[in-house]
């Protein structure tokens, strides 16, 4: 039967697919547009497992917060390439993405991917992930997500280019304090809020290169033990929040920062787009002769 314009128009309005993937799809269904989502789904779903082995280390950190501020998540999403990240499809997609997190309150990043795109629809996030694969031609992750709560304070954020991002959560203080930090944790990559919180793991490996070094100096081991302690406070106060210098005022720490103002920092998140991922090294000539003769 011929396929009219009308009906692949309608099929693009419901797939966001691309105008000759939809006529293809009415062609094998007989028209039937049901039938065509259907078949496009399970061809989309083949595609995208074709891409799931790629490296995704480029996209964006989104953050989005309750109306209340009481509340904000987190969310990296990634993507193949730094074109996809400035196109409306990916940034839609991770824009939502944080508002069903923000509104669905998962328990884990499995349990968000099952999280309906949009309220009360039928479609899932990993579905809608899985589409926007097939329409962009690139490996999208959801990476990770993180999500705090206040209910005595507030939690704010800050976004580095899209590619840094910070939520906060601080009792006492206001608004613009609670920016300042998440800024200066932006900036300064604290790995914990005071020295209590760090791993002792950490501080025993530390320690162990500390007292090799000074072991070296041939000095007696009540000088040793000395040398050793002031090189564990300064390595505590430079990884940790509270010990660090605040990045507008390096003569203050963010410890003393924060008490003149007689707040407290409950907690903080980071997340830093594609780090800890393996960059793949491409060479785009060669790639593109690569897909040239493929062609």
């Amino acid at each position: 039967m011929a396929i009219t314009a009308a009906q692949v128009k309608a099929l693009r309005e419901r797939t966001g697919s691309g105008m000759m993937e939809c006529k293809k799809a009415l062609v094998e269904t007989g028209g039937d547009i049901e039938a065509a989502i259907e078949l496009m789904r399970k061809t989309g779903l083949a595609k995208a497992d074709k891409k799931a082995g790629r490296v995704a280390a480029e996209g964006k950190v989104v953050i989005c917060f309750s109306s209340d501020n009481k509340k904000g998540v987190l969310i990296e999403v990634n993507c193949e390439t730094d074109f996809v990240t400035k196109g409306d499809d990916f940034n839609s997609f991770a824009d939502q993405l944080a508002q069903r997190a923000l509104a669905g309150s998962p328990a884990d990043l499995d349990a968000l991917l099952e999280l309906s795109f949009e309220e009360g629809g039928s479609q899932s996030i990993n579905e809608a992930r899985q589409a926007l694969i097939v329409k962009i031609g690139e490996n999208i992750n959801v990476r990770r997500f993180a999500s705090l709560e206040s209910s005595d304070g507030m939690v704010a954020g800050y976004s580095h280019g899209n590619s840094i991002g910070v939520i906060v959560s601080l009792t006492g203080g206001d608004a613009v304090l609670a920016r300042d930090v998440a800024m200066h944790v932006a900036a300064s990559r604290p790995v914990a809020i005071s020295a209590d919180d760090v791993a002792a793991e950490t501080i025993a490996k530390e320690k162990e290169i500390y007292v090799a070094q000074a072991a070296e100096s041939g000095k007696p081991a009540e000088i040793i033990e000395k040398m050793v302690s002031g090189r564990l406070r300064k390595f505590l106060s430079e990884i940790t929040l509270l010990g660090q210098s605040f990045i507008k005022d390096p003569d203050v720490t963010v410890e003393k920062l924060l008490g003149r103002s007689n707040a407290q920092v409950a907690g903080f998140v980071r997340f830093e787009v594609g780090e800890g991922i393996e960059k793949k090294e491409e060479n785009f000539a060669e790639e593109v002769m690569a897909q040239v003769s493929g062609s």
